[in-house]
């Protein structure tokens, strides 16, 4: 059992690590080291989310059943014991929402139960603008976590919520040269199982950029790819209507859109490939994301779209029923909340252009 001293001291180290400008990644691995310190696990799997579908991208993971990597994403995404978009609190675990009887979740009656995985706890980083990611963290042939360990993250669990939004926000950047990638989209295709049938030849370009090998010349491991397919497969289970979308962040200021889709018109939905599309996001899918990651209110988003669409004060104002002057107000609290300093700037930002 942690001392209070313990869970304090990982909790001021959390916020230092939050308040800073680390890029999402950094921030959730100096995050891991800090929390290991006041919360012992044996394996986690934390994963950004796109803010307004919830469905996992970027994903950081340490766990034992990679070789599973597919299953274990599939069987994510269709339970509901813990679901991310379920949870009643920021945090909870696995054997108190099972009232102790672990098989009650398909994850683990299906899978985890075969690695001796004895509790999970879970928490989700929402605020109102939007889900920005969640992680699990994994007891393996080990004791529960204690109340107070789910206590703890769930005081963590707003300063991170801020602090991986506002990471994300920084991502927004007007692109920068480099690679270019493929104008339109590239095609990912999957078995039911999730299971890698076919690829179009530019699509490892983007996977490697996405989620690079750990070493050597190894293919790249499609995670994103499976998650918004097993958000697909969850979406014709009913466990969750969120559409199989995600937006993710590439490099230098470029944002994809993966989608995923059943193959063909064969009665039999559930036996038709999973054909998952990666290409470069819409100026409305980056705007929506951006708007979000800023902070910005429903209004002052509505105002972005129309500026992003080319009108100028005097015709936002028409569009909004507003006064050019309460638009300009909009505008200034724009340029505080996206710390743009003119609306060239913001948009260039916004469109990565």
């Amino acid at each position: 059992m942690r001392s209070a001293a313990a869970y304090a001291r990982a909790r001021e180290t959390v916020l230092r690590i939050c308040r800073g400008e680390a890029d999402a990644r950094t921030l959730r691995l100096e995050a891991l080291d800090a929390i290991r310190r006041a919360v012992g696990f044996d394996a986690y799997a934390w994963l950004l989310t796109d803010p307004e579908t919830s469905v996992g991208s970027a994903p950081l993971a340490d766990v034992p059943c990679l070789p599973q990597l597919p299953e274990l994403i599939r069987l994510k995404y269709l339970t509901t014991v813990n679901r991310w978009t379920g949870l009643p609190t920021a945090v909870a675990s696995l054997l108190g929402a099972t009232d102790g009887t672990l098989s009650r979740s398909l994850m683990w009656r299906e899978l985890l139960c075969q690695y001796q995985v004895t509790d999970i706890a879970s928490s989700v980083y929402r605020d109102r603008f939007g889900c920005w990611g969640f992680l699990d963290l994994w007891r393996i042939d080990a004791p529960a976590f204690t109340a107070a360990d789910i206590e703890f993250l769930g005081h963590i669990a707003g300063p991170i919520t801020t602090g991986l939004r506002q990471s994300l926000a920084r991502t927004f950047v007007p692109a920068t040269d480099g690679d270019q990638m493929p104008a339109g989209p590239v095609v990912l295709l999957l078995s039911p199982a999730l299971v890698v049938r076919a690829q179009t030849p530019q699509t490892q370009r983007y996977l490697r950029v996405l989620v690079p090998p750990e070493a050597g010349d190894h293919a790249p491991v499609p995670a994103g790819a499976y998650n918004v397919a097993a958000q697909l497969l969850a979406a014709e289970a009913g466990v969750d209507n969120s559409p199989p979308v995600a937006r993710v962040h590439l490099a230098g200021g470029r944002w994809l859109t993966l989608r995923a889709a059943r193959m063909g018109t064969s009665p039999a939905v559930a036996g038709r490939d999973v054909a998952v599309s990666i290409e470069p996001s819409t100026t409305t899918d980056r705007v929506s994301v951006f708007a979000r990651a800023c902070g910005l209110t429903p209004r002052e988003t509505e105002l972005l779209q129309h500026l992003a669409g080319g009108a100028d004060t005097r015709e936002v104002a028409r569009q909004m029923f507003v006064s050019e002057n309460t638009v300009q107000d909009h505008l200034k609290s724009i340029f505080d909340k996206s710390t743009a300093r003119s609306r060239r700037a913001l948009l260039a930002r916004a469109l990565g252009t």
